[in-house]
């Protein structure tokens, strides 16, 4: 799938998750706002297992930082479409960020939060188009902006945000196994699930149907569990 595709499903399950796992995972019951700002940072951790990817959209981000980071993650976890599409590597970006949150405080937060926003903009084609500084200084001013934005609503320890880390990751995951290639998500036994779905990615069945019908249905749900009950109160 594109990145776009990864952006918009991980939104998706974001938003419909919401009113019921964070309660039984966390015990917590979001409020409106957390779920909107971890529907938008959810569709930037959509993109996370592709750092294994030297051209994919996040290696396009932060211009030179993200396309060397980008080539470290592929030498180190064995190239693209293996260690990083792993349910292990879900874990792990769920871990990781809990364990930065909890014992690194609120200046990881808000880098955290930053990088999210910065590959959610990028996904989601919400700058300058192109590949050049013009557009990846914008991604990172925009970025910038939205953190400094969020700092004023966002918790000191956001219980949700790990979550919404392993969700967007987990997301890519299964956009994946509806492609030719599926994901490796046992690595690192070496098996691929796929139930194919879209033969080639930015076909039709991908750009026509799924990403319509899931940009829908993220709006419809965000209406339902963030918005409505804003407005009726």
């Amino acid at each position: 799938m594109m990145g776009h595709s990864h952006a918009v499903s991980g939104a998706m399950l974001y938003a419909a998750s919401a009113p019921f796992l964070p309660p039984l995972l966390l015990g917590v019951h979001l409020a409106p706002a957390d779920i909107l700002m971890g529907t938008v940072l959810c569709a930037g951790a959509a993109l996370l297992p592709d750092l294994d990817h030297h051209d994919g959209t996040i290696a396009h981000f932060l211009g030179p930082i993200s396309k060397l980071l980008c080539r470290f993650v592929a030498w180190i976890s064995g190239g693209h479409r293996h260690a990083t599409h792993s349910l292990l590597f879900v874990a792990l970006t769920g871990l990781g960020a809990w364990a930065g949150i909890s014992y690194l405080g609120r200046n990881f937060t808000l880098g955290l939060t930053f990088v999210l926003l910065a590959l959610a903009i990028r996904a989601l084609r919400l700058h300058p188009p192109g590949d050049g500084p013009t557009a990846w200084l914008t991604i990172m001013g925009m970025a910038a902006l939205g953190t400094a934005g969020l700092n004023r609503w966002m918790p000191n320890a956001p219980g949700w945000l790990p979550y919404a880390v392993a969700l967007g990751t987990l997301a890519h995951l299964l956009g994946d196994c509806l492609t030719k290639q599926g994901a490796p998500l046992l690595w690192p036994h070496r098996e691929r699930y796929e139930i194919v779905l879209i033969k080639r990615s930015g076909n039709g069945v991908e750009t026509r149907f799924l990403v319509p019908v899931m940009t829908v249905a993220t709006f419809a749900l965000l209406w339902f569990t963030a918005l409505a009950p804003t407005v009726s109160s």
